[in-house]
């Protein structure tokens, strides 16, 4: 191949290039999805946080998911479980790998739903189960296209016995 076919080749390939770059970028992506919750010690054993609460690390709690694929032939659903352990501030999350035809939702209409259950606690002094399970998820949307994250009312522990010098009657 002469010089000159390479010359008339070269801007072609180029041109070639550019429109798949431009093809690749109208793709529509696959969402990223989060979901996420957090633990914590409801030291007083009055159902919410207060000064005497403090976040569990180490905590283990199951994440049961439904997501529904929107296509324009089949329904699709994608069901799992996974455990997940509480980080050192009481938080656990989950990373929702890209499936395609899952599409974020801020509402039930979609048919995505998350729940969270306590399955043990790492405390010894604040073992018993308060706020157990959870379907209370709320829907973030980011700005940034298909990016959202579910993330669930906080869960709870209390201890067995209520520290009325602490918390009063």
């Amino acid at each position: 191949m002469g010089s000159k076919s390479l010359f008339l080749l070269f801007p072609f390939l180029i041109a070639l290039s550019f429109s798949l770059q431009i093809e690749a970028g109208k793709a529509i992506s696959n969402p990223q999805i989060t979901v996420m919750g957090m633990v914590y010690c409801d030291i007083c054993s009055n159902h919410s946080f207060s000064r005497h609460s403090y976040f569990l690390p180490g905590v283990e709690v199951r994440v049961d998911c439904i997501f529904k694929a929107i296509s324009p032939r089949t329904t699709e659903q994608i069901s799992f479980s996974v455990n997940r352990t509480t980080n050192k501030h009481g938080i656990f999350k989950l990373e929702v790998p890209s499936v395609d035809g899952v599409q974020c939702a801020r509402d039930k209409a979609v048919g995505n739903s998350c729940r969270a259950s306590l399955i043990a606690s790492s405390s010894a002094s604040c073992d018993v189960p308060s706020f157990r399970t959870t379907s209370d998820q709320v829907s973030i949307k980011s700005k940034r296209a298909n990016f959202c994250i579910y993330s669930f009312s906080a869960l709870s522990f209390r201890p067995s016995k209520r520290d009325i010098a602490l918390c009063g009657n």
